[in-house]
C-alpha cells in the first residue's frame, strides 16, 4: 500500500511537471524531460503495487503470479542495466555526453534541463559535458553569436567563494582564452568526469543506496513466492477436503441404496 501511495505521488509530480513543461514549450525528449520519467515510474509503481494489494486481499493466485513475475522482471532488468553500464562504461559515457550536448544546444529553451545542468555545475564544480568548450554548441554562447553571452559560459560554471555574490557575467569571453588562464575564473573540468569521480569517491554511499533499492525488491519476490506456495497448499488442501466429503457422500448414498434393496416389501 505504501509503495502504491508513493507511486501515485510520483505520478502526480510528473504530471504537474509535464504540464508546466508543455506550458513553457520546452524541448521534447525523454532525457531532456524528467517529467516523462517520473510519469512512467509512477505509473509502473502504482500498477504493480495495486496488483500486489488486490492479489493479497483476494488471495487470487493469477494476480499473485503476475505481481511476482513483474517484480522479478523489474529486479532482473535493473541488475542487467547496471551490469551492462559497467561492462560498456565507455559507451555509457559517450551516450551520456551525447545527450548532455543535445541538452546544451537548447539550454535556455528547456527549463528542466537548465535546472539540472545548473545544479550539476554548481554541485560538482564543473562546466559542460566533456569540458567547458562544449558550450560553443549553444547558439547564444557560440563565438559567432551576437550579444554578451557570445564566446562565454553560464555563470554556474564560475568559481565562487562562500557567501560571495555571484557575477552573472563572470563567464564572459572565456571560450577565447587558454585553459590555463581560466583556472581561477571558471571550473574547466567537464561534468561527466566530475560526476563519475564523485561516484567513485562515494562508492560506499552509492552501494548503500543501490542495496536499499534492490534488497526490498528481492525480499518482495521471496515473500510473494512463499505466499503463492501457501495459497497453492491451501487450495490443494481444500480440494482434498472436498474430495473427502464427496467420497464420504458417495459411500453414504451407496449404503442407503444397499439398505433400500435389503428391506422387505410389504403390501
Amino acid at each position: 500500500m505504501d509503495v502504491m501511495l508513493i507511486g501515485g505521488f510520483i505520478l502526480a509530480i510528473g504530471i504537474y511537471a509535464e504540464v508546466e513543461r508543455q506550458r513553457f514549450k520546452t524541448l521534447e525528449g525523454i532525457f531532456l524531460a524528467p517529467a516523462i520519467i517520473l510519469i512512467v515510474l509512477g505509473i509502473v509503481m502504482f500498477i504493480v503495487s495495486f496488483i500486489g494489494v488486490l492479489a493479497s486481499l483476494r488471495d487470487n493466485l493469477t494476480l499473485l503470479k503476475v505481481f511476482l513475475y513483474t517484480l522479478a522482471l523489474c529486479l532482473i532488468l535493473e541488475l542487467l542495466g547496471g551490469i551492462v553500464a559497467l561492462l560498456f562504461r565507455n559507451r555509457t559515457v559517450d551516450l551520456l555526453n551525447k545527450n548532455v550536448r543535445k541538452g546544451m544546444v537548447n539550454y535556455y529553451d528547456d527549463l528542466d534541463f537548465k535546472n539540472i545542468m545548473d545544479f550539476v555545475q554548481r554541485k560538482f564544480k564543473c562546466c559542460g559535458g566533456t569540458e567547458y568548450t562544449d558550450w560553443s554548441v549553444n547558439m547564444y554562447h557560440n563565438c559567432s553569436a551576437p550579444g554578451p553571452l557570445a564566446c562565454g559560459v553560464p555563470y554556474t560554471c564560475c568559481t565562487t567563494m562562500p557567501n560571495e555574490v555571484t557575477n552573472t557575467l563572470c563567464g564572459y569571453k572565456v571560450l577565447e582564452k587558454d585553459r590555463l588562464e581560466l583556472t581561477n575564473t571558471i571550473n574547466v573540468r567537464g561534468c561527466t568526469d566530475a560526476v563519475f569521480l564523485w561516484l567513485m569517491d562515494n562508492y560506499k554511499t552509492m552501494a548503500g543506496i543501490l542495496l536499499g533499492i534492490l534488497v526490498p525488491q528481492f525480499f518482495g519476490v521471496i515473500v510473494t513466492w512463499l505466499y503463492i506456495t501457501r495459497v497453492e497448499d491451501a487450495i490443494e488442501e481444500y480440494g482434498q477436503y472436498q474430495d473427502t466429503l464427496i467420497n464420504q457422500e458417495v459411500k453414504r448414498q451407496s449404503k442407503i441404496a444397499k439398505c433400500c434393496k435389503c428391506m422387505p416389501l410389504f403390501d
